[in-house]
């Protein structure tokens, strides 16, 4: 039969005279006249999900008879809450004079996916709710939903509400477009859509993984993770974990603090620590594979960020480093503007993150900005730790939101920890794993999770989130009596080990296992590990630009050294004001050239916090493979040499002219230059340092203490002579470069010189070679070019090391890693904990 599109006219309420004054009257409305010899079917376009409902009875659509209606809401997309066009189908049937006239209630889908089996906790909401603003009678009258109402069949039906106002009831339902009326010949599959099962993944259709999926299916098995303890040999944090996480879904690990979350996301990304201990099977697509450098996408609770770059200056250069070579430029900055978009971050995007000193980014936007870093590149793999920590209850939900249509639209599987959602967050989940003290107290379909606990004696109380009964049932922290069944009570203990043995006994435990276990034996995909897919040559020069604008911001990077080497230049050149050449200015001309070769490079390690935590930023884009370590060595360095150019011209000018040493521009450029050399070295040695000493008060002590050793045998304290050989010549004098840096200071001032001899019985004047051989005791045996090419060689050394550190952590932390890793089969030889349940 033919479509008729019409529109629904919004008419005027007529006042029914029994109508409560505070309550919406309900207004009588006629469609257009059409024939009643058989049924309709009306659809409207609409911008929100509903449930189906119970058909209600409407009064006259005419003046001759009765019809009856039904309203269904078919998603054109399974799972739309926005943006996506959905279609309400009102049928049109006869009018049956026996049925008891009923006002629908419509209630939104709580999930883009699927819907919960019971009454929504809105509905209990929308009762307690209408029972404030009206009466008893009214509610009888109304809103007859009790059995008293519905039996009484003495008291008429009142009339339903216009289909505008059961439209408005939803917010966002404001403006309604045309109807659509068809034919009821039309196929039923195009209205009555069944819903998603969410609990059987789109790629397997519940039996296994298949090899046209480009997903990731992760799966562990009787996982154990342990550490050291004092009193015992080995304390374990996580006990016999079974559990997978499918493509397109999202696992939320729920459970108490110290329960174990952030450790078995640790376990499965492979970042466990070097003392822990794992037992047990993680495979991935059915292979034992490795997760490190780019395979996947970990956020961790800590917001690595630069504090000095805005929200718009870090997605870009993210993107310009993780995005490949081939997409254009304006496509980059489009995904990064999208994705700053879709975390709800447009308002700041010129805020700086904001570190110590200036205040910037609130917690939960840096925690939205670190989620937009790693979903930039659309990761087959993602782990969350604690995404919505520092969010409200409203941003919570559009993050997580956003990130499960990410995950369906671009085959993600994501892994979360996550603390306390709220309950339409926990409503968006798939899956869930519930630990506590490292146990499994439930895995399975989060919409179940409520069913169990009530079966088993724990059933949550209405108006609860479920989210709340469930931590709160579970932690053992403050050890409370635990409401179980009908008024009794039973101690957190107790009630975890019913739990945890009502789940091992379960059905759910039983089809995860068989689940497991099928997908284990699906051999899928190697999973490719490429890492950053910008070119080399990108990587430098993004990273260069990056540290650059970072420095510049920086106030404790470079421009406060600045300050104090200008102050301590000029502490030195009014000291040793126009130095003369007198016999006493030889020893005063060594002292001073010696306080710039050590203690003005010893001030390098001021910038040693900052180096920190540009270390801990490449930490965390290295492990989620961003770029490469060539890349980072190369851009840090690139970006301080106009820095330490500018700290060694400007103060070393102030103290090479205000003492007046040896006349000629080309000495003063040499004086600099080995100004800068030094300080390039002090730099990259507290690179070395870093690189093993993480902490920065621990490494600004370990690299003084360094530098102090090298200044005892550097050739001015103890002349190179009087050195004892073992050890203090050979080989720490020749390894310090502050013999090397001495050494070209001095031949740089007194070769060329002259100056007038005191000793009685000698020459008059004494030439500055014979200073340098005789007082000094440099080696003359070259030219003060090889010092200071010396030095430079000892620059890029350096540099070379610390590049080297990193690459052996790298490939060490695996192998030390393997080490501890129990075998499957021998991993029943672990001591179990004697009160463990299972």
């Amino acid at each position: 039969m033919e479509e008729i599109t019409i529109q629904v006219p919004r008419r005027t309420p007529t006042h029914s005279p029994i109508s409560s004054p505070r309550r919406t009257h309900v207004p009588r409305w006629t469609p257009s006249p059409s024939p009643p010899s058989s049924p309709k079917r009306a659809m409207i376009n609409i911008g929100e999900s509903f449930e189906p409902n119970e058909p209600m009875q409407s009064e006259n659509f005419d003046d001759s008879e009765k019809w009856t209606h039904a309203l269904r809401w078919a998603p054109h997309t399974s799972g739309a809450m926005k943006n996506e066009s959905l279609e309400l189908e009102l049928e049109l049937s006869p009018p049956i004079s026996t049925r008891v006239g009923q006002v629908p209630r419509w209630t939104p889908s709580p999930s883009p996916s699927r819907s919960p089996k019971g009454p929504t906790r809105n509905e209990s909401l929308d009762e307690v709710e209408m029972g404030s603003v009206a009466s008893e009678e009214d509610m009888e009258k109304f809103f007859p939903f009790n059995s008293a109402s519905i039996s009484s069949s003495t008291r008429p039906p009142p009339p339903p509400p216009p289909l505008d106002s059961i439209l408005l009831e939803a917010p966002s339902l404001k403006n309604l477009p045309k109807i659509k009326t068809s034919s009821m010949h039309e196929s039923d599959s195009a209205v009555k859509q069944p819903k998603e099962n969410i609990n059987n993944s789109p790629w397997d259709n519940g039996t296994g993984f298949t090899s046209k999926s480009n997903g990731v299916l992760l799966t562990w098995k009787n996982l154990w993770v342990t550490v050291p303890d004092r009193q015992s040999s080995r304390r374990p944090i996580l006990q016999r974990l079974t559990g997978y996480a499918q493509p397109g879904e999202i696992l939320a690990i729920m459970g108490p603090s110290g329960c174990g979350k952030s450790t078995l996301l640790d376990a499965l990304a492979g970042r466990l620590g070097s003392k822990t201990r794992q037992a047990g099977e993680i495979l991935i697509n059915g292979r034992k594979q490795s997760l490190a450098f780019g395979t996947s996408a970990y956020v961790t609770q800590d917001d690595t960020l630069m504090t000095t770059l805005t929200v718009r200056e870090v997605i870009h250069y993210s993107a310009q480093l993780q995005l490949p070579a081939s997409m254009p430029a304006s496509a980059k900055k489009e995904r990064a503007e999208m994705t700053i978009f879709e975390m709800g971050l447009q308002d700041c995007v010129d805020t700086r993150i904001g570190g110590w000193g200036k205040k910037g980014l609130s917690g939960g936007q840096k925690r939205r900005v670190s989620i937009c870093i790693e979903i930039l590149t659309r990761p087959k793999l993602l782990f969350l730790d604690e995404p919505t920590s520092g969010l409200d209850s409203a941003a919570s939900y559009h993050v997580m939101d956003r990130i499960v249509n990410l995950a369906r639209r671009e085959e993600i599987t994501v892994i979360a920890s996550i603390h306390q959602p709220s309950s339409e967050v926990f409503e968006l989940f798939h899956n869930l794993c519930l630990l506590s003290s490292g146990k499994t107290v439930y895995f399975g379909p989060a919409s179940m999770a409520n069913e169990f606990f009530a079966s088993n004696g724990f059933p949550c109380p209405a108006l609860r989130n479920p989210s709340d009964h469930f931590l709160r049932t579970i932690n053992k922290d403050f050890d409370l009596d635990i409401e179980q069944g009908f008024g009794g009570a039973t101690s957190t203990d107790e009630a975890i080990n019913i739990l945890v043995k009502a789940f091992t006994s379960s059905e759910t435990c039983q089809q995860v296992q068989g689940r497991v276990s099928h997908i284990s034996q699906q051999k899928g995909g190697v999973l490719e590990k490429k890492g950053s897919q910008a070119s080399f040559a990108t990587q430098c020069l993004i990273l260069t630009e990056r540290s650059f604008v970072n420095m510049y911001r920086d106030l404790g990077y470079y421009w406060l050294r600045l300050a104090i080497y200008i102050a301590l230049c000029l502490c030195v050149g009014t000291i040793f004001y126009d130095i003369g050449f007198s016999y006493g200015s030889i020893q005063a001309r060594g002292s001073m050239l010696m306080f710039v070769a050590a203690f003005l490079t010893f001030m390098a390690i001021g910038g040693f916090p900052s180096f920190v935590e540009d270390m801990k930023i490449f930490g965390r884009e290295r492990l989620n493979g961003h770029y490469g370590v060539g890349a980072f060595v190369i851009g840090n360095t690139l970006s301080s040499i106009p820095y330490l150019l500018m700290i060694s011209l400007i103060p070393g000018a102030i103290a090479y002219y205000l003492v007046n040493l040896q006349k000629g521009f080309e000495h003063f450029l040499y004086f600099a230059f080995l100004l800068f050399v030094c300080m390039m070295l002090v730099e990259s040695l507290m690179m070395m340092v870093a690189s093993i000493v993480p902490d920065f008060l621990m490494g600004i002590i370990t690299g003084a203490g360094i530098q102090g050793v090298m200044m005892l045998c550097g050739g001015f304290f103890r002349l190179p002579n009087d050195l004892p050989k073992p050890f203090w010549k050979y080989p720490m004098y020749y390894i310090a470069f502050h013999k090397y840096a001495n050494q070209g200071f001095y031949k740089n001032e007194f070769e060329g010189l002259t100056f007038p001899d005191s000793q009685l019985g000698g020459a008059a004047t004494i030439s500055g070679e014979e200073i340098l051989h005789n007082i000094w005791q440099v080696e003359m045996g070259y030219s003060k070019w090889i010092d200071l090419s010396i030095l430079f060689g000892m620059v890029v050394l350096y540099r070379l090391i610390f590049l080297g550190i990193i690459k052996t952590v790298e490939k060490v932390k695996p192998v030390i890693r393997g080490l501890f890793v129990v075998p499957p089969e021998k991993s029943r030889l672990i001591i179990e904990n004697p009160n463990d349940p299972q």
